[in-house]
Order: C-alpha cells, then sequence, then structure tokens
C-alpha cells in the first residue's frame, strides 16, 4: 500500500501570547497535494496557527514539520508561501506592485538581493497569472482590495514554495476575484502543492476545497470534507465547545485505522 507524503504536520502545539494561552494542544496533518479549509470563529486562533507555522512565532510546547523539515529549514528552503491579512499590511508603504511581487524572489537571491533574468521573468509570469502585469507600475496602496489580493497571492507564487497558506484571502473581493483566486489554488493543488487557506465562506468551501480543519482555540476535528464537514463540527465549532476529547480521540482512532 503506497504512504501518502505529509506536507504540513502540527503536534500538540501550544501558543500563548503574554502568558495567555491562545492555542492550546492543536493536532493535525496535511497530505501533499490537497487544499485545505481552516474554518473557526473570529479570535479561534486561525492566524496564531498560520504565523506557528511560518516561524513568526515559537511554540510553548509542540511542534510543527513541513515535509518532515523543522519550520526554521523549510523556510530557508523557500518551502513555504504565505498570504497575510489585509490588516496586517501597510498599505501606506511606498512599494510599487512588481516590488511587492519582487519580494517573493528574495530568498532566492543573494544578500545584495539584486534580481537576474529568471528573477524578473518569474515576476512577469505571475503578474500575468493573476491579470495584474498592467498594473505592475502602480503602488500598491492605490489599488482595491481584490487587486491587492491578486499582488499578493503573485508574491506566494513568485517564491515557488510547494507550501502555501493564505489568510482570509477572500475578505473584501468580488466575485470574480475570488473565482481567479480558486482556479489558481486549483491548479497548484493539481501540481501537487498544499495548501490552507483560512476563510469564513462556509458556502464554497465543499467546491473546491478537500479537506477541512475546524479550530476553536485548539484543532477540534479535521480530515476529508465528505468525512468532517458536517452540521455537527461547524455546531461544536461555532458554538463555543472546547470539551472535545471524545469527540478528537475518535476522529483520530478512525484516521489510525485508515
Amino acid at each position: 500500500m503506497k504512504t501518502e507524503t505529509i506536507a504540513i504536520q502540527v503536534k500538540d502545539m501550544t501558543v500563548a501570547y503574554h502568558e495567555k494561552v491562545v492555542l492550546h494542544n492543536a493536532t493535525f496533518d496535511l497530505k501533499r497535494g490537497c487544499i485545505a479549509a481552516l474554518v473557526g470563529p473570529n479570535g479561534g486562533g486561525k492566524s496564531t496557527l498560520f504565523k506557528a507555522i511560518m516561524g513568526f512565532l515559537v511554540p510553548q510546547q509542540g511542534r510543527v514539520l513541513i515535509y518532515e523539515l523543522p519550520v526554521r529549514k523549510a523556510q530557508q528552503q523557500q518551502i513555504v508561501a504565505y498570504v497575510p491579512q489585509s490588516e496586517d499590511v501597510d498599505w501606506n508603504f511606498p512599494v510599487s506592485v512588481e516590488d511587492v511581487v519582487m519580494m517573493g524572489r528574495y530568498g532566492h537571491m543573494n544578500w545584495l538581493r539584486i534580481p537576474n533574468s529568471n528573477d524578473c521573468q518569474i515576476v512577469r509570469d505571475t503578474l500575468e497569472r493573476v491579470d495584474m502585469y498592467s498594473l505592475r507600475r502602480r503602488q500598491i496602496g492605490e489599488l482595491s482590495g481584490g487587486q491587492r489580493k491578486r499582488v499578493f497571492l503573485a508574491r506566494a507564487l513568485a517564491q515557488q514554495g510547494t507550501v502555501m497558506l493564505l489568510d482570509e484571502p477572500f475578505t473584501g473581493v468580488d466575485a470574480n476575484t475570488e473565482k481567479a483566486i480558486i482556479e489558481v489554488l486549483m491548479t497548484l493543488r493539481n501540481q501537487g502543492h498544499t495548501i490552507l487557506i483560512s476563510t469564513h465562506d462556509l458556502a464554497s468551501i465543499s467546491t473546491f476545497c478537500d479537506q477541512v480543519v475546524f479550530i476553536n482555540r485548539t484543532v477540534l476535528a479535521y480530515g476529508s470534507i465528505k468525512d468532517v464537514f458536517t452540521e455537527n463540527n461547524l455546531a461544536m465549532t461555532f458554538g463555543g465547545v472546547l470539551h472535545h476529547r471524545s469527540f478528537y480521540e475518535s476522529s483520530i482512532s478512525h484516521r489510525d485505522i485508515d
């Protein structure tokens, strides 16, 4: 029997801010070549989880592995790309669309960060892929919400990582932009990329996601859309129920048997 490759593994991870635990004992894994939705209420730990996977936050306990590598080594190898929430970006910073996307190439450059012809071609290709090449000279602060999301997706694509994290990419965008982003993500999935995306758009999850991770200060359930994206799990997650041990252990046992 062929063993599927695990792209992201989070095991017993606890993260705290100023001694206040915001994510407790979180555990899940995602296989190579899937799109997974990260679903939970505001304040439930979604952004914290992303930042821990990216290495921006150091867990108090537990571990994160990317293709069996510690986060720091995965980052050094440019495996993981990140699209942040709009609120985490300073839109007044004077930088062009093209320069933002070129930042995705920094990890492939020397310390002088002078782009070569290959870097420039990759930036052009990714901007064309998200239909933003014609605005490459525009200041990032002059763009609409949907255009900004496309630019930061292009930056992540330019990095050429095989794992991508997107924090609320559909917030504040129009239907055409959401459709365009989903099409890009599905193409990446078919090429073997692993994508974790936080979203409040529950209606669309089953149309393009393979997996779901329910989170509310811990991981309540995770697995395939077919098996885990249920009314009971939605109620448990958004109802604020944190005493989930029996459900969680039964879910893990079922996965171990599989």
